[in-house]
């Protein structure tokens, strides 16, 4: 699954039951099903009525085969919102002695956990299968989870169109049909749909016949073949009047791709990339693809980013649609991502998924390292390998760096603990560790320990020491690790605690060593490290001035951990004399921050600053200007030092050094703008962005002349902070540019500013402009069929400074009937949020508004965790942050779901106010210093 920001939300509530027999409250209260039964098999029949607007509802009923493992006078699987009509449930004994018949006495619930609980008449006898059968019935809802309807307007007929989809993950099949909804319990589906003919019913697997329902005229039944054995999430099925391009891989596995009628022109690119990506992954892996066909599937309403199913893979519409005319190239680059990643899924998470939630990661962590593989080499022009490491790592390192943070590797006792595992830390983190590892181990062990763990676990659950085993197997087998070095030591010490190492170098020149040394790193100054226990096992890649061999990622020593667990320093020999540098990580090969002793950053400064800047690897570049800039904030190193180093980047031309530097840039600048010493700041950012932004043409569409694409995301960021920071000509060129498209005959149909330079100009004209400019944009986001374009309007739209202007974009962000999806709300949150003039606003909008915010995304707690981390950026005063500290004490009810995302955004509140009181003054005299000095 890939969330938007890459995460998944629900809440629970209680089951409603039909009439029937009599139901208690049950007593059973653990957080698993019980062990007792096992199902077999799955034969479940859905009709959805999509024809009356009035009564959107589905009925269903579901077969179960069932194995009892021990003997039980119980079933308990899990149901939620769905009305069971329990005159209609049957429980028979359909193998094994003596086949009696048996019945249900009386059932029960937990509301808790979502449990539906049958007490039967005669005990289930271990050894024996069972056939359950249960008719149930609901809402077909709008909440975006479930089973649930979606709508688009037709624009040829301006009719509103109605379609059905699911969505599971992690725990939502229970709101669909009654299941034993856990990721252990795997068996085949044999999956029927009833709708109109006028319609096509698409579910995992390739349809097997089709037939006329028996009683409601016009109405078909389809049903599909049986399916591989898999988890309930991955079940998915979808009633819709949508168009598709076929495309198809070598062994003639059936590949489409799905879309509004009026859309499926925008499903070339994935329909192409698709398979090529598909074959990528058989060869790497050394296993086929076990299925018939594949679908994609592009929704108007989608709470993620998209989800996995095995053969019908769900995609929001900006994830899988791809328009020449509207999409940049970052665009089609996170597209590709997507697609790579939910593909990847296909072995990892449903050939071989997760026993319990506990090892999410193991497919997510994966997915998102692989996705990159993937992309890289069906498209190795892009260099987007190296971006998306580093984008991952420099996610992480904020994230992880809290307290609050969590292991990638966590126990989950309820739902609520599992939607909040999609997130950075599962993800970027997961996949951070896995290319640490890849990279220590070589591609031989890699790949032959991945094949046979996918061979041993096939159609079966695994967990991460599963993994470990395979993988250490084969690095023994190869040499790629010594006999006593095993893989589950050292990943459990990434996996199973929270946070990454600082490693301290302090050189002895004389000697010619360097002592190393641990410890967490964390961006809380109030919490004393002294006293913490982590540790790690880090694979230590390191090189000199004289060597500069940095493509060499294989570990030349270890930083090892006692077998209690304590941290054991490091001495390296052999390393150069004083008038040399040595760096450590090579290509930042490992998810740790490096701090040096003075005259080892001296000698980086002077080489940085130099013609020979080049000579350090762009992404050991990055990583310098990352750890300088936290190392300052944490107050390990001052800001001299941090300016002397990023002062290079006037020299710097590549993608990786700009994009560690604005990540942390950003952070000052949010916190400085909103103080009287802002213009020093501005003048140092204008005298930083000058040379690049003047080398890459300023804002002129010189796009189609950049050979490297790199440089063609370099150029768009770089625009879009010289606008910000009113560089040279950027501002008046913006203007002019969104003039020209507003003079256009047909704006909606020609738009003549640049594709990758839109987000900015769109913002700058906003920001500068009149009332005029801002009605126009909002015509052209409901006129526009690009779901890309929709969400680079939307943001923009925030840019506006007229208060009144923001207070009625807040409001309307919130009404449905205005066009902006539920999914989309957060971004128009977030837009008003990240300018000075929203914050304030948004920040008041949040508080005074609360309860109807919690109540428009009703089941979607977690969707309020977006607008919660829009909030804690600016905040950098002690009165503020207390205020805002008492304000989620008193609203617990409203953000119920939440916990984690207010743990952390008070948390990063408190560093920003921190380095407020301790920084602030010290980086303001180091820029005024350095603009004297120059």
């Amino acid at each position: 699954m890939f969330g938007e920001s890459r995460m998944r939300w629900f809440l629970l509530v209680v089951v409603s039951l039909g009439l029937g027999l009599v139901t208690g409250e049950s007593s059973y209260n653990h957080y698993r099903l019980p062990t007792a039964l096992r199902p077999q098999k799955y034969y479940l029949r859905i009709l959805t009525q999509l024809e009356n607007p009035e009564d959107f509802r589905f009925s269903g009923n579901v077969k179960i085969i069932i194995a009892a493992l021990q003997n039980t006078k119980n079933i308990t699987l899990h149901s939620k919102d769905l009305t069971i009509d329990e005159t209609q449930t049957t429980v028979r004994q359909i193998s094994g002695e003596g086949k009696t018949n048996n019945c249900v006495t009386s059932t029960a619930v937990n509301p808790t956990h979502n449990f539906y609980t049958l007490n039967t008449c005669q005990e289930l006898l271990a050894g024996h299968v069972y056939e359950l059968n249960l008719h149930f019935s609901a809402e077909l809802n709008r909440q975006l989870e479930g089973y649930y309807r979606s709508s688009y307007v037709d624009p040829v007929a301006n009719e509103t169109r109605w379609i059905s989809i699911t969505q599971f993950e992690p725990a939502s099949a229970r709101l669909a049909f009654p299941s034993f909804d856990e990721p252990g319990y795997k068996a085949p589906f044999v999956i029927t749909l009833g709708y109109h003919k006028k319609y096509t019913g698409l579910s995992n697997m390739p349809v097997k016949e089709t037939k006329t329902h028996e009683s409601l005229p016009d109405y078909i039944w389809t049903e599909f073949q049986e399916s591989l054995p898999m988890s309930t999430y991955l079940v998915a099925f979808s009633v819709n009047d949508f168009s598709h391009k076929p495309s198809s891989l070598p062994n003639g596995t059936l590949f489409r791709t799905w879309a509004r009628s009026s859309a499926v022109d925008q499903c070339d690119y994935a329909a192409e990339f698709g398979p090529q990506v598909i074959q990528y992954y058989e060869q790497l892996f050394g296993t086929k693809l076990p299925l018939a066909k594949i679908d994609q599937l592009a929704l108007p309403d989608f709470n993620i980013g998209a989800m996995e199913n095995w053969g019908l893979l769900t995609f929001r519409e900006t994830a899988l649609l791809f328009s020449p005319e509207f999409s940049s190239l970052k665009d089609k680059q996170e597209l590709s991502n997507i697609v790579a990643h939910e593909l990847a899924h296909q072995w990892f998470g449903n050939l071989v998924t997760m026993k319990w939630w506990t090892d999410l990661w193991l497919k997510e962590g994966f997915a998102t390292y692989v996705a990159t593989l993937g992309v890289e080499y069906i498209h190795p022009e892009w260099r987007s390998k190296q971006l998306e490491s580093l984008s991952n790592l420099l996610n992480i390192f904020r994230k992880d760096s809290l307290e609050t943070s969590h292991p990638i590797s966590r126990p989950i006792e309820m739902v609520s603990q599992i939607t909040e595992s999609f997130d950075e830390i599962s993800y970027e983190k997961g996949s951070s560790v896995l290319r640490m590892m890849h990279l220590f181990l070589g591609e031989e062990a890699f790949r032959s320990g991945l094949k046979s763990y996918l061979e041993r676990f096939a159609y079966r659950n695994a967990e991460q020491d599963d993994l470990w085993e395979s993988l250490t197997q084969a690095a023994h087998k190869t040499g790629a690790l010594a006999k006593n070095f095993d893989i589950k030591t050292i990943m459990d010490s990434w996996t199973l605690q929270t946070g990454y190492p600082v490693i301290t170098v302090t050189r002895d020149y004389t000697e010619r060593t360097a002592k190393l040394s641990q410890e967490r790193y964390l961006l809380n100054t109030d919490i004393s490290r002294v006293h913490r226990r982590e540790c790690w096992w880090v694979p230590l890649s390191y090189t000199t001035q004289a060597e500069k061999d940095f493509n060499n990622t294989a570990p030349k020593a270890w930083m090892e951990c006692s077998q209690t667990g304590d941290r054991l320093e490091k001495t390296i020999q052999d390393l150069p004399g004083p008038d040399q540098w040595v760096i450590f990580n090579n290509q930042l090969s490992s998810p740790y921050k490096v701090n040096y002793d003075s005259q080892n950053w001296k000698l980086l400064i002077k080489t940085l600053n130099s013609e020979e800047f080049q000579t350090i690897h762009v992404i050991n570049r990055a990583q310098i200007i990352d750890d300088i800039l936290y190392l300052a904030w944490t107050g390990e190193q001052n800001y001299d030092i941090a300016v002397q180093v990023i002062n290079y980047l006037q020299r710097e031309q590549e993608l990786l050094p700009w994009k560690a530097a604005f990540d942390n840039l950003k952070l000052l600048n949010r916190i400085v703008r909103q103080t009287p010493n802002f213009e020093f700041f501005k003048s140092y950012m204008k005298k930083l962005i000058t040379p690049l932004y003047e080398h890459l043409n300023g804002i002129n569409d010189t796009f189609s002349s950049i050979e490297q694409q790199d440089q063609v995301l370099l150029k768009t960021m770089v625009v879009n902070w010289a606008c910000q920071y009113q560089v040279a000509d950027c501002v008046p060129q913006a203007l002019a540019y969104y003039r020209n498209w507003r003079s256009e005959a047909n704006p909606d149909e020609k738009n003549p500013v640049p594709i990758n330079v839109r987000s900015t100009v769109y913002c700058t004209s906003i920001k500068h402009g009149s009332d005029e400019d801002w009605e126009f944009l909002w015509t052209r986001y409901k006129k526009s069929n690009v779901a890309a374009e929709k969400l680079t309007i939307l943001t923009a739209l925030g840019c506006s400074r007229e208060v009144w202007v923001l207070q009625r974009y807040l409001e309307l962000t919130f009404v449905p009937k205005e066009g902006i999806r539920k999914q989309d709300s957060k971004r128009a949150f977030q837009a008003v949020a990240q300018t000075e003039v929203g914050f304030l606003l948004a920040k008041k909008y949040f508080m005074d508004n609360l309860d109807f915010i919690s109540k428009f995304y009703h089941q979607l707690v977690r969707s309020m965790d977006p607008l919660l981390e829009s909030l804690q950026l600016q905040v950098f005063i002690r009165k503020d942050y207390n205020e805002f500290k008492d304000f989620v004490s008193n609203s617990q009810g409203s953000l119920k779901g939440s916990e984690k995302a207010i743990r952390q955004s008070l948390e990063t509140m408190l560093t920003n106010v921190q380095w407020k009181e301790r920084n602030y003054y010290q980086f303001i005299r180091a820029i005024q210093q350095y603009l004297k000095a120059a």
